[in-house]
């Protein structure tokens, strides 16, 4: 038998994901969670061969959850199960450790063959997951020149285009260039989310 922690927040939701592994033959949920901290708890406490976590929880996200519960007991394997699917929140769930992705509303089969997977030791990826990686892997690697990255730096802290010109002893149209082909090569329109995304590549320090 598979033993399974589940750990959401909803308790509609999580009652569910428990129903649906509870009824397939080489499934039981040994406990329930609502919230990370008490996943972790309970994934310590009852040592299950997978944990299915969700990713947005009160008191702690499931990244971070699943981060925990892999430190303190690394032969327990974890899927996400959620309905977010941006590149951030899958890169975050599997630098944080975990072995599955999973959609919410994904069909149940497609669950349950995921844990299955996981329990085996192997990767299980939604197909909308995996055909996203795969993209993400063939876009060639993003890189900024020195001045580019100095300026964006700049710009992480909050300075405006005069302070940065002020700084880096160049014009205020040489700092707006910079800035455009920084957009151009992180396919974004605004300082902010060029920010968050140099951050996202490891462009800049966190």
């Amino acid at each position: 038998m598979i033993r399974v922690v589940v750990a959401d927040d909803h308790p509609i939701v999580r009652g569910g994901i428990v129903a649906l592994l509870s009824a397939a033959d080489d499934m039981t949920v040994v406990a329930e969670a609502s919230d990370g901290l008490e996943a972790v708890r309970l994934a310590a406490e009852h040592a299950p061969d997978v944990v299915l976590m969700d990713l947005r929880m009160p008191g702690l996200d499931g990244d971070e959850a699943t981060a925990r519960i892999l430190a303190a007991t690394p032969n327990v394997r974890v899927v996400i199960l959620t309905t977010y699917e941006s590149d951030a929140s899958i890169l975050t769930a599997i630098e944080a450790g975990a072995s599955g992705y999973l959609l919410k509303a994904a069909p149940q089969e497609e669950i349950l063959a995921g844990v299955r997977s996981v329990a085996r030791g192997e990767v299980a990826l939604a197909p909308s997951i995996a055909a996203m990686l795969v993209q993400r892997v063939a876009r060639p690697a993003v890189t900024l020149s020195p001045r580019e990255t100095e300026v964006l730096a700049l710009v992480a802290q909050g300075s405006s285009n005069p302070s940065i010109a002020a700084a880096l002893f160049v014009s205020e149209a040489t700092v707006k260039t910079h800035l455009l082909h920084v957009f151009e090569k992180l396919g974004v329109n605004d300082r902010t989310r060029a920010v968050t995304r140099a951050m996202e590549l490891g462009l800049l320090g966190r």
